[in-house]
């Protein structure tokens, strides 16, 4: 079991809040809890942000990537769903099918299948491939919930009123299933029409164009390595954009922020306006104050003037 590398997993675990919840939940094995917090769960496109990078804020949060597709997999994710429903949500453990949910396997940057990640504080902290026996599980559990549990602020109380109305509104519950189905663009129109009538909302722009990154990285839309092709190709301004959302997910926004500023600086007209407009929607992934985007703008004002 070795330490998380941000270049793994990280970046996909900043990306923006997008603002659909999902239901998706296993129905079978999981009990629910007085908060509604589940010990055990299934980790969709539209839930990823809320079950696990938020939930990582107050316990540790287990993310299996897996496929039913292997006896080890299943070995582990039976092992890791026993020992969360006995762990009195001191940690939670989440389940990526990659077979069914590509792009959130994707997302994670996983090299083999089963990869366990353990999340603290919305950030990879250590991860491991393959199987492991049940009783090295919980001996890495119990020191992961050790060192890490007090650092976190611990789970919250159930969602107040105002909270849940918002989960209900009508319209994110639209945006949801189209994520659910794999809808990118069905949920991205949901999330136009509600900008055309709040375009100062901040939180569905970052759901909005997170789908949009999403999209682009769905693995029917992937023909070869997106930075390989781009390094051998500096010119093709197309390239250089599917590779900064490559390096987004892999957890190297700066490279990917770097990649555009560059091309910005040897293209003109319509082609730099199209980068300037990705790079913009890049940074509108993270918080306003990240230390990355704002070298990066003053990097970028440098390359406008």
């Amino acid at each position: 079991m070795t330490s998380a590398n941000n270049a793994y997993v990280g970046g996909a675990l900043d990306l923006s809040q997008v603002k659909a919840r999902a239901e998706a939940r296993q129905q079978a094995q999981e009990q629910p809890q007085s908060n509604g917090v589940q010990p055990f769960f299934t980790v969709t496109e539209a839930n990823f942000e809320t079950e696990v990078v938020r939930r990582s804020t107050e316990v540790p949060v287990v993310v299996l990537i897996g496929t039913s597709r292997s006896t080890q997999s299943d070995q582990l994710k039976q092992d890791l769903q026993e020992l969360a429903a006995a762990g009195n949500l001191s940690f939670l453990v989440g389940y990526v099918d990659a077979d069914a949910t590509p792009q959130v396997a994707q997302a994670f940057g996983v090299k083999n299948l089963p990869t366990v990640v353990a999340i603290g504080a919305g950030q990879p902290l250590t991860n491991f491939e393959g199987a492991q026996p049940k009783e090295a599980l919980k001996q890495w559990l119990d020191s992961l919930v050790e060192n890490v549990g007090p650092q976190l602020k611990g789970l919250e109380a159930a969602p107040a009123a105002a909270e849940e109305e918002e989960e209900d509104d009508p319209r994110l519950q639209e945006a949801e299933s189209f994520l659910n189905s794999g809808d990118f663009d069905g949920a991205i129109k949901v999330y136009e029409s509600i900008l055309e009538a709040e375009p100062d909302n901040t939180q569905i722009k970052q759901a909005r164009d997170t789908t949009k990154l999403l999209k682009r990285l769905d693995p029917a839309n992937q023909t070869e390595d997106p930075i390989a092709a781009a390094d051998g190709d500096k010119g093709d301004i197309g390239k250089q954009m599917r590779a900064a959302d490559a390096e987004v997910v892999a957890g190297a926004p700066e490279k990917a922020f770097d990649r555009l500023i560059e091309a910005m600086k040897v293209t003109a007209g319509d082609e730099k306006a199209q980068l300037r407009e990705r790079l913009l929607e890049l940074f509108g992934l993270f918080a306003g104050n990240d230390p990355r985007v704002l070298e990066a703008r003053t990097k970028l004002a440098s390359a406008l003037y």
